[in-house]
């Protein structure tokens, strides 16, 4: 399987937008936004993988 690797210009403006309120982070928050970003990450991934599992 082929996947796009690239960002859409879409994701592109938002990773933008983000990079701009990262800035104003102080480092406790920066990871504590780390952290909760993770977080989300492994639940999208159990997700995905609970509907694969089920598709299958």
């Amino acid at each position: 399987m082929d996947f796009p690797m690239d960002l859409s210009l879409e994701q592109q403006f938002k990773l933008k937008v983000y990079r701009e309120q990262v800035k104003e982070l102080s480092p406790e928050e920066s990871q504590a936004y780390l952290l909760e970003v993770m977080r989300q990450l492994m639940v999208k991934e159990n997700v995905i993988r609970h509907l694969v599992k089920k598709a299958a």
